[in-house]
């Protein structure tokens, strides 16, 4: 039996029950879904290696082009997940069409068992190869990056596109937005994956330990200096550089920097040799960098030269549904991990998560999660087990208390008003004799 998991996606149960009794004896899971809107929820939460793929849903419609559709939402969400298309005989033309549109291979209805079978091991045979699809599910860190709704289907795509070169990517986007987890997710996919991603955060690196850090030392350079060491940019060589926080780096240190990235050459401390480095940037930061340029913060010609690609992480907030991925994945992952297996959300606990602001994010969506897993009772997460900072609330405008004598003089000049002027009325109204309403109105000088 081999040990992958197999999506079969058909709005007909019959050929869903029947494809996937004759899996079963095959495959170690093998997972089914009779509306392909679940499609993309069920890639980015689960491992999937083969999807068998209908190619019409609608009653009445028989032209293929759904199948298509989502032949290319699953392109888009994992680009070399093996897809076998469902076809009868007279769709023959549009499964050629899906071929050439990336899928593995497609089946005709009604099929050959043996056939099944035989297409659907080659396709896994060929998932198992090494692979570089983006936003694999299973990928430790990747459920930061991963999601259907279009802002980020089109974030994948570029990543995709911009990955296997060597141009230098910024990354902006909230705190704990996942800006990290895409820079490794970058790395992944390039040319240089072969060798580990090394990182500094630049916000944290003190000027006087600014040069030692990245570009190495030589043995006595300075006090402590007791051995050789080489810097970040030496040992990011053949590999990416991330330089998380930029937008911290003191603008004295900006020059130095800009050096390195446009000689492509270091010196280490206590040295004047030039080493030649061969490194890919990727940077990050939560700054409004042209902001910084305008206020003479950070120097423009570097903003120009580690920006060749610019990629912006939306916010949590942003996203739509995909936060229903976060939950559904977070929940799995903590219950499995603190044993609590059988621990599901209540769904007024959902809707709580889906109206809150996450100003921390999917970082904090995570935390909060995992509190609630470990401080739940019973089987089910409640709105009360979800403790979450409420400083995201737009407060509420104070409420202005007018003075005494405000209100006094609002309350004479209404009752004047709806008294038509007759200030024995007025008076009466207000609880008070003529005379001292006259008297008020005079302090007034109403």
């Amino acid at each position: 039996m081999e040990n992958g998991t197999i999506l079969i996606v058909d709005d007909n149960k019959s050929v869903l029950a029947s494809i996937e009794l004759l899996l079963e004896s095959e495959f170690s899971k093998v997972r089914t879904a009779s509306n392909p809107n679940q499609i993309s929820s069920l890639l980015t939460t689960q491992s999937v290696d083969v999807v068998i793929l209908d190619m019409n849903f609608s009653a009445g419609i028989n032209t293929g082009n759904e199948g298509l559709y989502w032949l290319r939402q699953i392109r888009q969400i994992a680009p070399s997940l093996p897809v076998v298309m469902l076809t009868a005989y007279g769709d023959v033309e549009l499964a050629v069409k899906a071929l050439k549109n990336g899928a593995f291979d497609f089946l005709l209805k009604p099929w050959d068992n043996r056939t099944l079978l035989q297409k659907v091991k080659e396709a896994y045979q060929s998932a198992r190869k090494p692979s570089k699809a983006v936003g694999s599910a299973g990928k430790e860190g990747l459920e930061m990056i991963v999601g259907h709704s279009p802002v980020m289907l089109h974030l994948i795509k570029v990543i995709g596109k911009v990955a296997v070169t060597d141009a230098n990517i910024l990354i902006t986007g909230e705190n704990g937005t996942g800006k990290e987890m895409l820079a490794r997710e970058i790395h992944r996919l390039s040319t240089r994956a072969a060798r580990p991603m090394l990182s500094v955060d630049m916000g944290a690196v003190s000027e006087s330990l600014f040069e030692s850090e990245l570009f190495g030392h030589e043995r006595g350079a300075f006090t402590d200096a007791y051995e050789t060491r080489p810097g970040k940019f030496e040992a990011a060589d053949k590999s990416s550089l991330f330089m998380d926080e930029i937008g911290n780096l003191p603008l004295s240190l900006q020059a130095k920097l800009l050096h390195v990235l446009q000689s492509r050459n270091v010196s280490r401390v206590g040295s004047s040799r030039p080493l030649p480095v061969d490194f890919r940037l990727i940077s990050a930061t939560n700054k409004d960098l042209p902001l910084l340029i305008r206020e003479g913060q950070f120097r423009e010609d570097l903003f120009y030269r580690i920006n060749t690609i610019h990629l912006e992480i939306p916010p949590l907030r942003e996203r739509g549904d995909d936060i229903l991925l976060f939950i559904d994945a977070f929940l799995r992952k903590y219950a499995a991990k603190y044993r609590r297996k059988q621990l599901r959300m209540h769904e007024q606990t959902i809707e709580k998560l889906c109206s809150y602001h996450w100003p921390g994010n999917i970082r904090e969506l995570q935390h909060a999660i995992e509190k609630a897993v470990i401080l739940s009772e019973g089987d089910v997460i409640r709105p009360k087990d979800m403790l979450m900072a409420q400083s995201w609330k737009p407060r509420t405008p104070a409420t202005i208390v007018p003075q005494l004598e405000e209100v006094e003089r609002q309350a004479i000049e209404a009752a004047i008003e709806q008294n038509k002027g007759n200030l024995t009325a007025a008076a009466g109204q207000l609880g008070v004799s003529r005379q001292t309403l006259y008297n008020k109105l005079k302090r007034f000088k109403t």
